[in-house]
């Protein structure tokens, strides 16, 4: 099962809220100050942050995933840019020394999310 509840920044919720939704999030929750997202079952969090500088965000998150491949897949769809710089951006999953399989995720607002692979179940 996915599971994830962070809170994490947002400068601006329009775009927060458009960006997650190419993942395939949907709206929750939103009010003047707090939006909440989620995607099967994950939920994201935001607070708003109109002051955040996204090359200096210290801001991250792990989601663990039961499909991996396929969050990384629509990120792809959704043309977010495989590169080494800038946000957004994604680099694409591989095993990690931990023996974990993970990818990650720059998001608009300079957010790490971390995405990690659950094991298969036995």
């Amino acid at each position: 099962m996915d599971h994830a509840t962070p809170n994490l920044p947002s400068r601006d919720f329009d775009l927060t809220e458009h960006f997650y939704a190419r993942l395939g999030f949907e709206r929750e929750w939103r009010d003047d100050g707090w939006l909440i997202l989620s995607r099967g079952g994950m939920t994201l969090e935001f607070f708003l942050h109109p002051d955040l500088e996204p090359a200096t965000s210290w801001f991250s998150c792990c989601l663990r995933l039961d499909d991996l491949d396929a969050l990384v897949d629509q990120a792809v769809s959704a043309q977010i840019a495989e590169d080494t710089e800038g946000a957004p951006r994604l680099h694409r999953p591989k095993v990690e020394p931990s023996g974990e399989r993970i990818g990650y995720l720059i998001d608009l607002d300079g957010s790490l999310l971390r995405l990690v692979a659950n094991p298969p179940a036995i």
